[in-house]
Formats: C-alpha cells, structure tokens, sequence
C-alpha cells in the first residue's frame, strides 16, 4: 500500500516537471510573435532594445536599441546601446552592451546621463565596416542639441567607437530649397522651439528655420537609416524643430553627409520615421505625429523615388486602437530575408515613468497597391508572409 503510494507520488512529480518546463518552455521558446507582450532573450530576462532596428548580416539577424534602467532616469543613457542575435527572428540571444556611455570623462558627447536615441547600424561593403547612427543630446542639454551621433565597429557584435556628432548638412542647402530661404532670417526667430506643433506661431517656412541653422547645420532628433540597392546610404531626420522632415544621403563610407539632401511635409511634425522599399520599387514612410511620449495616429506616405516626390497616404494602421497606433509609436521597418515583400512594422510602447518596462510592437506590413496597412494581431508567425 505505501510502496503503491509512494509510485504515484512520484509519478505525479514527475508529471508536474514535465508540465512546469513544457509552460516555461512555451513562454520562451515559440515560433510566434504576440505584440505588446514580455519578450525574453535566451537567459530568461526580458529584451532591452528600445527604439532599436534590426541589421540582417551573414544569416544572422542583429537587434540595437536603448539599454533602459529602471525610474525616470532610465529615459537617459545609463548604459548604452544593447545587441541582440537571431536565427529565425522569434529567440533572441543576448550579446551585451555595444556601445558603452563615457563613465570616466563629463568632457564626452556620450557621457553618461546623455540622451542617446534609436540607434541604427548598417553596413558597409566597401569599407567592411559597421556603422551606428543615433540622435544625440549632449548631458545637461535637454533636447536642445539635436544632434546626430557616430560610431563604428569591424564586426557587428563590436565595440562600437564613438566617433563624433555633427549637425547635419552644415553651409549647405537642400536640393529643393526655395529662394526665400536664402534671405536674411528674421531677428524675433528663436534659437529654439519646442518639439511640437503647438510650440511653432506660424508655418515653418514663414519663420524660415532652414535658414536659421544654415551655417551651424540643420536640427536632427528622431532618425532612421536605409541602404537603398545601389548601395548608397540615406539618414532620415526630423528636422528644424521637428517640424519637417530630411532625407540625406549619406557619403560613400557612411560616416558623414554627403550634402545632398531634400526637406519634406514642412509643418507637418513627422517624428519617429521609418522606411521600406518594395520589390516593385515603392518607396513607403511610417511615421508619427509629434505628441511626446503619448502615442497618436501612424502617418504613412509613399515614392517612386527616395528624393521625392513623396505623396501623403492614410493611417497604415486599421484595426481597433488605430489612432493610437496600437498604443506605440514607430521605430524601424525589417525585411525579412528570403521572403518577398515581407516586412515588419517595429514600434515601442513607451513606459516614461518606467521606461525599462516598455514593450515591443512588431506586426506584419500588407502591401496593398499603392498603399499599405497594418492590423493588429495578437499572435501571428512569418508563415503570414506565404
């Protein structure tokens, strides 16, 4: 009787094993995107990629982003610049910390406390080098700096060197540039705006902001970068007080601007740009209205050419929680690989008070015409591409 009773006790713990790892192992390892939900790399802890994009390079899938800490500090660089791998886009496997903030010299543009934003990597071909793009503000300086940030690396796990910040396009104008941007700007201009439409008295163009920060170079806050097939490179700005947004080419080595550049939607508050480019060859920008951390209605535009001009579509997004954006905001486009006019839409969930909390929102991008769209979903697998 109690040899008996011993048997099924262990049976049972036997069963309840098996049961806990089958749970764990189904919160870990699923080939299955759920938007919105914690997502853990390989150790169990949830990834820290914020505002991040996705570099596909030798089979391997490379994920940089924010590093967040805990409470309203965690909104500044504390850490650095974070990298994730993946095979299949589903695991993740945590790779530390790429790009590290200055902790010994307060003289650093990268020192730590900075606000160092939706770091970016591509690659470059020629010179076999990796390289990082970021918005930059310096510490202590608010949101005032708008700057872009540079680093480099010999391999995509790093380290990432800090290179340098610039302003983009300084003594240069853009290839549409209107002759009364090249008047003399208006004394009563001020150096600086606030981030929003609300903080600007009159069109952008009537105040001539492009003209204001001629010679020191043209603001540059929230960013995104894209290799086109030629290979050129192209930085994506929001620009002149987040008002209008810029698309620059960058040089051959992708470490600077090569000082052509067009400005688009004056006046329109584009922030949080992404792009893609379908096989057919239409170019289409998601973006977001200017609203701080609050999330607000996806904007979308589309191209035949990545100098314009550019067309103003709908939201993309069209299921419930639309005019949010399905409570997050934009942040890369990836293509997936191997497939054909498959790409996903990458967005945040910010979490201000908490930002180490935030959540990822990655849903499939339909290509509809001339047009695309974006329904919520909250499970789905790349077998949605087929």
């Amino acid at each position: 009787m109690l040899l008996s009773l011993l048997k099924k006790i262990v049976l049972l713990s036997l069963y309840t094993i098996i049961f806990a790892c089958s749970e764990n192992s189904s919160k870990t390892i699923s080939n299955n995107f759920f938007p919105g939900k914690e997502w853990i790399d390989n150790n169990g802890v949830a990834i820290n990629a914020h505002g991040g994009g996705v570099l596909f390079h030798n089979g391997t899938y490379f994920w940089y982003g924010e590093h967040k800490i805990e409470g309203k500090i965690g909104n500044t660089a504390q850490v650095g610049v974070h990298l994730y791998t993946s095979e299949n886009l589903y695991q993740w496997e945590d790779k530390g910390i790429v790009l590290k903030v200055n902790e010994t010299d307060p003289n650093s543009e990268i020192y730590k406390g900075c606000i160092l934003e939706r770091p970016k990597v591509i690659y470059n071909k020629k010179t076999k080098k990796f390289v990082m793009w970021f918005h930059l503000e310096p510490l202590n300086m608010g949101y005032t700096s708008a700057r872009s940030g540079v680093a480099y690396s010999d391999s995509p796990y790093g380290p990432f060197n800090f290179l340098k910040s610039v302003r983009p396009n300084a003594g240069v104008w853009p290839l549409n540039v209107k002759d009364f941007h090249k008047k003399e700007v208006s004394e009563d201009v001020k150096s600086v705006y606030g981030g929003g439409p609300e903080h600007l008295p009159k069109h952008v163009d009537s105040l001539n902001i492009l003209g204001r920060d001629f010679e020191k170079g043209q603001m540059a806050r929230d960013m995104t970068l894209f290799v086109d097939d030629d290979d050129k490179a192209y930085h994506i700005y929001s620009s002149e007080d987040n008002s209008t947004l810029h698309i620059s080419e960058l040089t051959e080595d992708y470490l600077s601007h090569a000082g052509r550049y067009k400005r688009f939607f004056p006046s329109k508050f584009n922030e949080a740009p992404t792009i893609m480019k379908t096989s057919s060859g239409k170019y289409f920008i998601i973006s977001s209205g200017c609203t701080g951390w609050s999330p607000n209605a996806a904007r979308s535009a589309s191209s035949d050419n990545i100098f314009g001009p550019w067309k103003e579509l709908n939201n993309p997004c069209v299921s419930k929680d639309s005019l949010t954006t399905y409570n997050s905001q934009s942040t890369y486009i990836l293509p997936v690989h191997g497939l054909k006019n498959a790409y996903i839409f990458m967005a945040d969930r910010w979490t201000p008070e908490n930002p180490i909390e935030g959540k990822y929102i990655w849903l499939p991008i339909e290509i509809k015409e001339n047009r695309i769209e974006i329904s919520w979903r909250d499970k789905w697998n790349l077998n949605f591409f087929n």
